[in-house]
């Protein structure tokens, strides 16, 4: 079986995604009720960083195809 290289993406989207989720619960037990308004801002900074790295791996998918596409047509 083929060894898959390291994905820097994947790792960071899963990071800031349990960062977030201890965050909230941190908050939570915390600040209590209290928290509601900080929790609400970091769902919302986790989603913007889950479209940030979504939109980075697009660009990135994106660039390889085209320089692959370059490369099939120098081929030729």
């Amino acid at each position: 079986m083929a060894r898959q290289a390291f994905d820097t993406l994947r790792a960071l989207a899963i990071a800031s995604q349990a960062l977030g989720f201890i965050l909230i619960i941190t908050l939570e037990t915390v600040l209590g009720d209290a928290a509601r308004p900080w929790q609400g801002a970091t769902l919302a900074a986790m989603v913007v960083a889950a479209l940030w790295i979504a939109l980075v791996r697009l660009y990135r998918r994106n660039k390889a195809r085209k320089a692959m596409a370059r490369r099939l047509a120098d081929d030729d």
